[in-house]
């Protein structure tokens, strides 16, 4: 693991990371967030239908989400739904979870 990359811990759960030296930010795997927030039994599926939802409503989904290479659990990389802070956020006011509340009291403190 190095500078650019890492993994941050959350209620003992891995949330990937990644460093863009382009954008000067941190992105997120999106499906480490869901999974942490929900505990869901399939935390992909829960996004897919999550990202369907906001598609509907017109969500600007790919000023949000970026697909990025981060390492899986079989030591390969692969594309994967990420967010920066703010969109991460936004994704985060979608999820109906107690987990979430205390991210979107955050979230509407710091807007």
């Amino acid at each position: 693991m190095t500078k650019e990359t890492a993994i941050k811990i959350f209620e003992q759960k891995k949330v990937r990371s990644v460093w863009s030296y382009e954008k000067q930010c941190w992105y997120f795997s999106i499906v480490d967030v869901v999974e942490v927030l929900t505990d869901s039994p399939n935390a992909r599926k829960y996004w897919s239908v999550l990202k369907t939802r906001l598609k509907k409503e017109n969500a600007e989904l790919t000023t949000i989400c970026s697909q990025l290479k981060m390492q899986s659990v079989d030591g390969k990389f692969y594309k994967t739904d990420c967010a920066d802070t703010r969109g991460i956020f936004r994704i985060i006011q979608s999820i109906p979870s107690p987990k979430a509340e205390p991210f979107k009291s955050f979230n509407k403190r710091k807007l």
